[in-house]
């Protein structure tokens, strides 16, 4: 109980905490659904915003003003379970300033209705379309069953709100996809789309390409959110890696005085012991004594070696009498704001999505999880802002890879997929990016901090708006997105394109782990390659112009953080990540995009992996990866040769195999390997 807690946050932000996205306007509004509720006019919206930034509220405002205004007869909000349905109970917004309550009929919220999806609840879906009720609230599976029944005419004039949008996908075999298609091709409904991830649909996207450029976006950024918290200023993100059994090491990152969910591993992950019931156990047994159980909630109550008695709810225990009574203490809304209640929760599918516990500092998840959307929600669980709690942190424990082990090359996969995940967060809590080519005609924009001496006409200038979090960075030599489509992913979408880069196995391995690796092979092939297969409807010019923004994003936060933590992994005032930003514009001579280019995006993640995991187990998981290595391709071979002739064009002259430069160097190759494909195949 004494030992000192091990974890290397990968990510560590700090923010102001001034509290703005708390305080409510005139009509009740938050920030987030004032800005939600300016969008209310649009036929198909998409909301995307962190848990617990008041998306159900946001939805309640759009949709009284769609039923009153917008010619609307009824709005159905589908919801992904039901317990999710909780959240749209009535609200008197009026309290608040806004024109109208929101009200629910009892028996028209479906998911306080007991009994299965595909049967009564479905005719009384029926039944709410014939009626004068304006509201129905059903879980995402009643409403595809309806729709299987009665077609898609039958909600004509109608509001459908998706919650949780991020379970819809336009996989062939996800029904809810396919619906949602049918409306969007029908064009008689409105859609209110809303998620808590920034990643839609992890794989696979959740709309065609052609649906989703008709919805108007509404984003609002975790650092907006966090940033306008009371408490919360502080947020680490990383994970640790052990050996043997994960119980024996879990007090290693497990500080008993921190709330904390704890999400043990799935029992087909390798850090599975495969008897999920005597891990609970295990894990109670390091926190201290048992005590028994407390009659009336459930929990566990565990005696600790300095005195304390700790509050255990246990969610995995297969005893359903036993669990339901955990659930239902856990939701208790007469101790919804006692911190005291309870201390720790153990989980294994549960307490993740729409899951309230404001006190939680600390969301520790063993085994890695292969959905970003799924990690994104367990960190929710930790982001709530509460009296008193000004840091939170998630934790992944994973099994260090181990010789010994058939399974080796998964434990490598496993730890790349963790690192992919670490860098898409520290993306996701950073303020967003607004790049500008820099030109003599530019002038500074309204809203923008350019720091201590202005905006400079005859430098790159890194601007920052405290309010929207976000950046407006001059690069010289950037290419500006010609087409609406590329201005959108500019503006709206950098973070999928990086999710498609990092989680690209090549990238991750060559940068991490190849030492003659030449940066622009990733920042400028590897991704080239990567935009291209995402937006083949985009130009040359286009699909070049996303990819500059892309990379500038990544790479522009990698080399801000690492200047911000100091490479010590302590954060530092609120304004770190932007002061390094500033003063790695400052430190190069100008930002330019070809300087972008040449840096190496996993860099920093090779830094942290290094403090993170024994130099026995590093070298290993470097030996696995550099045992596959192939050279060149013909498909990248084929790629430089391409960009070696537009160097020609550039510069009169063609790529040097001699040349000092990598990166040119490296084109020369590309040609030359070209040229011997085509002598062996003459050769036949």
């Amino acid at each position: 109980m004494t030992q000192k807690i091990q974890s290397v946050p990968s990510v560590s932000v700090s923010y102001a905490a001034n509290g703005s996205s708390t305080k409510a306007n005139a009509m009740g509004m938050r920030p987030m659904q004032e800005r939600a509720y300016e969008k209310r006019g649009e036929q198909y919206l998409l909301i995307k915003s962190p848990p617990a930034s008041g998306k159900s509220r946001a939805l309640m405002f759009i949709a009284l003003d769609k039923l009153a205004n917008q010619g609307l007869k009824q709005a159905i909000i589908v919801v992904p379970e039901r317990s999710i349905g909780a959240s749209f109970h009535d609200e008197p917004l009026t309290q608040f300033g806004f024109w109208e309550d929101w009200h629910v009929e009892p028996r028209r919220n479906l998911c306080d209705a007991a009994g299965g999806d595909n049967g009564g609840k479905v005719n009384s879906v029926e039944a709410f379309l014939k009626s004068d009720d304006k509201v129905l609230v059903c879980t995402h599976a009643t409403f595809r069953f309806a729709v299987d029944r009665f077609g898609v005419g039958a909600f004509d004039d109608r509001l459908i709100a998706v919650d949780e949008f991020h379970h819809v996908s336009s996989d062939s075999d996800n029904k809810l996809g396919h619906h949602l298609g049918a409306f969007i091709a029908r064009d008689k409904v409105h859609i209110v789309a809303m998620t808590g991830s920034y990643f839609r649909g992890d794989a696979v996207d959740v709309l065609s390409p052609r649906d989703e450029a008709k919805f108007d976006t509404v984003t609002y950024t975790y650092y907006e959110q966090l940033n306008g918290y009371r408490y919360l200023k502080h947020l680490d993100i990383g994970y640790f890696f052990y050996s043997g059994s994960y119980a024996d090491d879990i007090l290693k990152v497990l500080d008993p005085k921190q709330k904390t969910i704890i999400h043990i591993p799935s029992v087909n992950s390798r850090e599975s012991t495969k008897d999920k019931m005597r891990e609970v156990e295990h894990i109670i047994e390091e926190l201290g004594d048992w005590q028994g159980a407390d009659p009336v909630t459930g929990f566990q109550l565990v005696k600790t070696e300095d005195g304390r008695t700790l509050r255990i709810a246990d969610l995995v225990d297969d005893d359903k009498n036993k669990r339901d009574r955990v659930s239902t203490a856990l939701k208790d809304p007469t101790q919804k704001n006692n911190r005291d209640h309870v201390d720790i929760i153990i989980a294994l599918g549960m307490a993740k999505e729409g899951f309230d516990w404001i006190w939680c500092e600390h969301a520790l998840t063993v085994g890695y999880r292969s959905s970003l959307t799924e990690i994104i929600q367990i960190i929710g669980r930790a982001t709530r802002d509460a009296p008193g709690k000004t840091r939170a942190r998630f934790t992944n424990l994973i099994a260090e890879p181990d010789a010994s082990e058939e399974a080796v090359t998964e434990a490598v996969n496993d730890t790349l997929k963790a690192i992919a995940a670490s860098l898409l967060m520290e993306q996701v809590l950073a303020p967003r990016f607004e790049f500008r080519s820099k030109a003599s005609t530019n002038e500074p924009t309204d809203g923008f901090d350019y720091g201590d001496d202005g905006y400079q006409q005859d430098k790159c200038n890194v601007g920052f708006n405290e309010e929207k979090g976000k950046f407006q960075i001059e690069i010289k030599g950037l290419s500006e997105p010609k087409s609406e489509e590329a201005t959108r992913i500019c503006q709206e979408d950098l973070n999928e394109v990086i999710t498609a880069f990092v989680q690209d196995k090549t990238a991750l391995e060559r940068g991490l782990f190849d030492k003659e690796l030449v940066p622009e092979e990733l920042t400028i092939s590897r991704m080239g390659k990567i935009i291209k297969d995402k937006y083949p409807e985009l130009d040359e010019e286009d699909q070049e112009a996303v990819r500059q923004h892309a990379i500038a994003a990544l790479n522009l936060t990698q080399q801000a953080a690492n200047i911000a933590t100091s490479g010590d992994g302590e954060p530092g005032a609120n304004t770190a990540l932007i002061d390094g930003v500033r003063k790695f514009a400052m430190d190069v001579r100008e930002v330019d995009i070809d300087l972008i280019d040449r840096i190496n995006p996993f860099g920093e993640a090779y830094a942290i992996l290094a403090k993170a995991m024994s130099e026995e187990s590093l070298k290993q998981v470097a030996a696995v990866i550099g045992a596959k290595r192939v050279t060149l391709t013909p498909e990248e071979a084929r790629d430089l040769a391409k960009r070696a002739l537009k160097f020609k064009q550039e510069r009169g002259r063609l790529p040097s195999i001699t040349s000092a430069d990598a990166w040119e160097k490296r084109m020369a190759e590309g040609v030359a390997f070209l040229a011997r494909m085509k002598m062996e195949a003459a050769r036949g």
